[in-house]
């Protein structure tokens, strides 16, 4: 990649999580000019995935070094772009590993919290532009089924306005296969799932648990409360994926928003 495409994914990636929380500007600035180019990749199971996660109130950061998992995660509410990069840092430093020395970043990409989405796609491309590390956006949604040991799960986050966003897995060959794809509804108006033996699981049947058993019936053999995206699923999730599903251009990599609209009109209420 020609060295203005790097500048421009830079200013880009910082733009984008700095545009809604302007603190995180001169924070990631100071990070990243510090930051050593030393790009290698290897598919192998013997992996270093740095991921993090600030799509719900929660902020977390893991890193999969080599089959083994460390995470550190806080309840931020809106501090997300003040704590982010400090718990990147230290997760680091905990396993003596420079950001150079990775093999790729991966991020909870969503659906999720508009400002949360941006900062952590904001973070990974000014984080990757500066290191050349390949990116990887993963969905929230899979990464809170990646929780359950059980292989049919219907996930369903809180998604506002009386909404959820929903999807269900089947894991087949230790991956999950979509069911049914990422949607936002109204939870009595989740999509239906074939057979039963489902577990629910996600902020959207702490909420709603009682629309949604309703909605599934008998299908439903379990409801997993108080599950939310961590980032040690989406390292994982990243670890197994391909390498023709990480960027090598940054830029590319985006939020998974599915709701177009972040608040309704009047009319609309």
């Amino acid at each position: 990649m020609h060295t203005s495409s790097h500048a421009i994914g830079i200013v880009t990636g910082i733009w984008l999580a700095a545009n809604e929380e302007p603190g995180l500007l001169q924070i990631l600035l100071n990070h990243i000019l510090f930051l050593r180019y030393d790009f290698r990749y290897d598919i192998s199971f013997t992996l270093k995935i740095l991921a993090f996660d600030t799509s719900t109130e929660y902020c977390s950061a893991a890193l999969f070094n080599d089959g083994e998992i460390s995470q550190t995660e806080t309840l931020a509410v809106r501090r997300h772009s003040e704590l982010l990069l400090p718990m990147v840092q230290a997760i680091l430093a905990d396993a003596d590993l420079k950001l150079g020395k990775i093999d790729g970043i991966a991020f909870g990409a969503g659906p999720g919290s508009f400002t949360g989405l941006r900062i952590a796609c904001g973070v990974a491309q000014g984080l990757a532009f500066a290191t050349g590390l390949p990116v990887i956006g993963i969905s929230t949604l899979e990464a809170i089924a990646q929780q359950e040991l059980h292989d049919n799960i219907v996930v369903a986050m809180d998604a506002r306005m009386g909404e959820i966003y929903h999807a269900a897995f089947v894991r087949e060959a230790g991956r999950w296969q979509v069911a049914s794809k990422p949607a936002l509804c109204r939870p009595q108006h989740a999509p239906g799932v074939s057979g039963s033996q489902w577990i629910g699981c996600g902020s959207g049947f702490d909420i709603y648990d009682n629309t949604l058993s309703e909605r599934y019936g008998q299908q439903l053999a379990h409801i997993q409360y108080g599950c939310y995206p961590h980032a040690r699923e989406i390292a994982v999730l990243a670890a197994t994926r391909d390498i023709s599903d990480f960027h090598a251009d940054p830029s590319l990599a985006a939020p998974i928003y599915i709701r177009n609209k972040v608040a309704l009109k009047e009319s609309e209420r």
